[in-house]
């Protein structure tokens, strides 16, 4: 089948014509295919400024523009651009449909490069087609503002807020997601974790938007809470169960470190040696030898050891149904950590004493979202800049999650690259 004719089933223009297409050996021995394209006898020229029907001032030298492969081939477009004598704009290079300004990149192509970005790290899919990085990320960078300007934020619902570290020197991301069942995506990025990151969340969405919010999934950050509490004040307020269960665990290493170290200089035998994990990891998870290891801890009368039963008795708080009940079992708990004399349990405990309304909203939600969602999502981000690495620029940050994240929408084609 004839080059042509594929053009002109899949990506024809009105008021242009294919010519026939031909090979062409570059420097080096590579091969491309080219394809002469002509304006049609009866056809204007569109003024590029304000995209309007103009007449003809003259043509300029013929210029190349990279459209997809095929079979592994180059294909560049020939063409020379006509001028306009425009009455507004005064002369103008005419707007082309297949390329955008003064670009030697075909719309198409650009498309093209940001759907395999999806599924290849970003210097991968620059070798494979034979363009460099930059080339990739403006694709990249076209499809994410072409999808956000086209996205639909009605009907959101439930949204969870975190934040994730970037660069070293806790520069953070403030991150927002839509965690409702069907539609699972990022919403917004913003650099750093203050109030003003958040806001511009809520600026973004707007004031009826915010007030249809049902549900909303944060860690205990005090911007965070300040601005949610502010800006979605009706919705119910959970806090992330996975950041509550992190506190703990970061409480009992800081116990298990200090007594390791406590035993060894008093001359007693190292029974904390190589038990973080057993300590840390749910016991489901733990493998034959760790199950061995933690079971001889546990004979001990240790501060580890009483922080550890702290945490895994906390876990029957999950369990409850009613929030009066959950209520009474947080106090209780709390009231049983505070004699412990375990400072950094009970420092955990006076943080859930602070949260304790949002805490109990956990059951008021009644399991409707869940903060693991989150983390899920979380994941991806980090794998996101994994595999788009090379930038060091917030923007080209921003522009790999929501082109990983966004479920950002696409222009529909007569045709797809699969």
């Amino acid at each position: 089948m004839d080059v042509k004719i594929i053009l002109n089933r899949l990506y024809r223009h009105q008021s242009f014509v294919y010519g026939q297409a031909r090979f062409r050996e570059q420097a080096g021995g590579k091969q491309v295919v080219e394809v002469p394209i002509q304006p049609r006898a009866n056809g204007k020229p569109i003024c590029s400024g304000c995209q309007r029907v103009r007449p003809g001032y003259d043509h300029l030298p013929q210029r190349s523009y990279q459209f997809v492969p095929l079979w592994g081939l180059a294909v560049l477009f020939l063409y020379a651009p006509r001028r306009v004598q425009c009455p507004q704009c005064g002369v103008k290079v005419e707007q082309v449909p297949w390329a955008e300004g003064k670009s030697r990149l075909t719309t198409m192509y650009l498309w093209f490069l940001a759907w395999w970005s999806k599924r290849l790290p970003w210097q991968k899919v620059a070798e494979c087609f034979g363009t460099s990085w930059q080339t990739v990320y403006r694709s990249v960078t076209l499809a994410v503002l072409w999808g956000i300007a086209n996205r639909v934020l009605e009907g959101i619902q439930a949204i969870g807020v975190d934040e994730i570290m970037w660069q070293k020197g806790h520069k953070y991301l403030t991150l927002v997601y839509q965690i409702e069942d069907g539609c699972k995506r990022l919403l917004w990025v913003a650099v750093d974790r203050t109030e003003k990151s958040l806001e511009g969340f809520f600026e973004m969405l707007g004031k009826e938007r915010s007030v249809a919010l049902r549900f909303v999934c944060s860690d205990m950050w005090k911007p965070y809470l300040q601005v949610i509490a502010r800006e979605a004040g009706q919705a119910i307020h959970v806090l992330d169960r996975f950041h509550i269960m992190a506190h703990m665990n970061k409480a009992i290493d800081e116990v298990r470190a200090a007594e390791a170290k406590r035993l060894k200089r008093d001359g007693y035998d190292p029974v904390l040696k190589h038990s973080r994990w057993c300590l840390l990891k749910r016991r489901e998870n733990l493998t034959e030898q760790q199950t061995v290891k933690l079971a001889e801890i546990l004979k001990y009368n240790l501060q580890t050891v009483r922080a550890y039963l702290h945490r895994e008795d906390f876990q029957r708080f999950w369990e409850y149904q009613s929030p009066f009940w959950a209520g009474r079992f947080l106090k209780e708990w709390c009231q049983r950590v505070m004699r412990s004399r375990i400072e950094p349990m009970k420092k955990v405990a006076r943080m859930l004493r602070r949260h304790e309304d949002l805490l109990l909203n956990w059951f008021r939600a009644k399991g409707t979202i869940s903060a693991g969602v989150v983390e899920g999502l979380n994941y991806n981000a980090k794998l996101a800049m994994k595999n788009a690495y090379g930038f060091r620029t917030a923007p080209a940050v921003k522009t790999a999650l929501y082109h990983r994240l966004g479920a950002l929408p696409e222009p529909v084609f007569t045709h797809k690259f699969w």
